[in-house]
């Protein structure tokens, strides 16, 4: 790598809590950009398409891709970057797993575009109007990216190097990984970085309580006066801790929140929700089948509760649109 290498970042479809975790390594990034170039980073300077494209492939040392595959541009751009880059990271849930953006898969796309531009409500008198893929203008034509039907992770669009996960990816866990760049100690590729390979539940420190942790029935976190010392599953209330990956630092669950997955499955669990229903299943406290159907009443949303950020890269994503 280059004395001074030269850093990339981009962002697809995600919310923008990825770029913004950059800036809040304030006076930290200052030092960083002492060390490295930026090269592209458009959500913060001028930036184009065209500066990228202008550079010879593999110029770019280190890119951090964030945000899911969700539209043409999303995909070209991805690959336009691996071609420009010696080293492409998917940075954040969003591209790593498809983060909340996948969810969309549960639909197909006349489904959104029907409840988008069609029935949602509005102040104005816009419904039935749908975006086109081309629109002539006094200025010239117009042309927006194509919407696909499918939303993907960065992985299934194109080879990655390494992966670095959260919504967002904590201050520190960033800091971390850019010392661990520069010091030019990253790990072997495909591996994830800037995490740990525990679950949130091996570094938890609530207590579980002394009833084995068996649920006698589910409850959602807004209806329970919730103990923050204790296991929120011993408390009724599901959390993704057994079936994620640990170096958040714990902030929802210090914030007396469960742990709702963003950091996705730690190494060898192919897919986060069926581990998450696994775990669950094995505390619920009855072997009658009328009763486990009551208990399971409580669980609202099991879909987007079991696979809030990782749909797009589940078994059931793979089992509705193939490999």
């Amino acid at each position: 790598m280059a004395d001074k290498p030269k850093l990339a970042f981009y962002w697809a479809s995600s919310c923008g809590g990825c770029e913004i975790t950059i800036t809040e390594l304030g006076m930290r990034l200052i030092d960083v950009g002492d060390l490295v170039d930026i090269v592209f980073w458009p959500a913060a300077m001028d930036f184009k398409y065209a500066d990228v494209e202008a550079l010879k492939d593999k110029e770019i040392d280190i890119c951090f891709y964030n945000g899911a595959i969700r539209n043409s541009e999303n995909e070209a751009i991805a690959h336009l970057l691996r071609r420009k880059s010696k080293i492409l990271i998917a940075f954040g849930s969003c591209s790593h797993l498809g983060g909340i953006p996948g969810l969309a898969n549960l639909f197909d796309i006349e489904t959104l575009l029907e409840r988008v531009f069609d029935t949602a409500p509005s102040l104005d008198d816009s419904r039935g109007t749908r975006p086109q893929l081309k629109n002539e203008m006094p200025e010239g034509e117009i042309e927006i990216p194509e919407l696909y039907n499918r939303v993907k992770t960065l992985a299934q669009t194109v080879e990655v190097d390494y992966f670095m996960p959260g919504c967002p990816p904590v201050v520190d866990q960033v800091w971390s990984v850019f010392q661990t760049i520069l010091a030019g100690q990253l790990p072997e590729k495909g591996s994830v970085i800037g995490a740990q390979n525990k679950t949130n539940c091996d570094v938890c420190t609530r207590k579980k309580g002394s009833s084995g942790m068996r649920i006698k029935e589910f409850k959602r976190p807004h209806e329970v006066e919730l103990d923050p010392e204790m296991c929120f599953l011993t408390q009724g209330v599901v959390c993704l801790g057994p079936a994620t990956r640990a170096g958040c630092g714990l902030p929802c669950i210090n914030g007396n929140m469960p742990c709702r997955g963003c950091y996705g499955p730690p190494d060898g669990v192919v897919d986060q929700g069926t581990k998450l229903v696994s775990a669950i299943a094995s505390l619920v406290d009855t072997d009658d089948p009328q009763v486990l159907g009551q208990i399971l009443e409580g669980v609202v949303d099991p879909v987007g509760l079991s696979y809030r950020f990782g749909l797009a890269a589940s078994i059931l994503s793979d089992l509705k649109y193939g490999k």
